[in-house]
């Protein structure tokens, strides 16, 4: 027997919705009003700017180029360090192009981080690091840059002098010491941590009400992985310098990108407005920071001594040349060199268990 159709061509039938419909048109209306008053309040400087970039020194321009890609090269200068204390070689062509198809990802995707950091790993995966070699690697690097990162602040706050205070930035120099120092003796001295961490695991395993001994065969053949990373002194103080080189020859092409539209930044100002940028942009809120990063370098070159047209045109070269030329050189290299590879392809199961040992 056929059920009756429910009618629901009632009035009550419409959308609510429908009903608010006009807040879409009042918001849009609202944000081209704002637009125009902002493009009409700015158009001086704008247009100063694009007077800038139309009379760009195109020399200054080209070695902000250079200065990035041997930015870039350094960081796989770092790299190459870090994987060979783990007992991993690479060659500097192949480590290049991990940094410069991780870097793309980064810049553009949403959540790039996770995807650089997640394709990072899995090439070096792929070059005979362990599990446990892999994951140190991207930790030890990212704490090294770190610290140049802090130092290369601190620096610039003693310039500036007592207007901006370095406290902060030596607290985090010395945080990030401290944790390559810890991450260091861990690696020398893997056993120092295993009965703290089995005596913790044994006593959560009781608390959800698992086997005692659940997870630290897991950790212990973790734990022996690391026995084969051999981070000595001159290792780490290598490494370091890698870094340093990254970060400033990184300030260098933002510095290079000020000259190219005419402006002359005091160096002081020049590395507050680098570290502060980078500050920011560590901050996953856009894809290489886009609006937050721009914002903060057009402040703080302006204070460093550009004119506010002369920033804009700065800003614009500079992101032109470390996220735009770099994306397309990455994602071209991830293209060529790694489209198709599965995230297992070319993994040596012998890896899982030894690597071969530094010289």
């Amino acid at each position: 027997m056929a059920q009756p159709h429910e009618d629901r061509s009632g009035p009550d039938a419409t959308p609510r919705r429908g009903r608010f419909r006009w807040i879409k048109w009042v918001s849009a209306i609202a944000l081209i009003a704002l637009l125009v008053v902002e493009g009409i309040y700015l158009w001086p400087s704008m247009s100063e700017s694009w007077r800038a970039l139309t009379e760009m020194h195109w020399g200054w321009a080209a070695a902000a180029v250079v200065a990035q890609l041997l930015s870039l090269s350094a960081f796989a200068g770092l790299l190459r360090k870090v994987l060979r204390a783990g007992g991993v070689r690479v060659s500097l062509s192949r480590s290049t192009s991990v940094v410069y198809g991780s870097t793309a990802m980064a810049v553009t995707l949403p959540a790039g981080l996770v995807f650089s950091t997640a394709f990072t790993y899995r090439q070096t995966r792929r070059w005979g690091a362990t599990p446990m070699v892999a994951s140190w690697q991207l930790a030890v690097s990212g704490v090294v840059s770190t610290a140049a990162l802090a130092a290369m602040g601190a620096v610039g706050a003693f310039a500036v002098g007592s207007s901006i205070s370095p406290v902060t930035l030596l607290l985090s120099i010395t945080a990030a010491g401290a944790l390559l120092i810890g991450l260091r003796y861990v690696a020398q001295n893997p056993s120092s941590i295993k009965t703290f961490v089995t005596w913790n695991l044994e006593r959560f395993n009781r608390l959800i009400r698992r086997s005692a001994d659940a997870g630290i065969e897991a950790f212990e053949r973790a734990l022996s992985q690391l026995e084969a990373v051999h981070l000595r002194r001159r290792d780490m103080l290598a490494a370091a310098a890698w870094s340093g080189l990254n970060r400033v020859l990184d300030m260098i092409c933002l510095g290079f990108a000020c000259w190219a539209v005419g402006g002359t930044p005091s160096l002081a100002g020049l590395i507050i407005a680098f570290t502060a940028a980078k500050a920011v942009g560590s901050v996953p809120l856009a894809p290489a920071g886009l609006g937050f990063v721009d914002g903060t370098l057009i402040a703080t070159l302006t204070a460093a001594g550009l004119s506010a047209s002369q920033s804009l045109a700065a800003v614009f070269v500079y992101r032109a040349v470390s996220v735009v030329f770099v994306a397309a050189i990455g994602w071209i290299t991830v293209a060529v060199l790694y489209r198709g590879v599965s995230a297992g392809a070319d993994i040596d199961p012998v890896a899982e268990r030894t690597v071969l040992q530094p010289d």
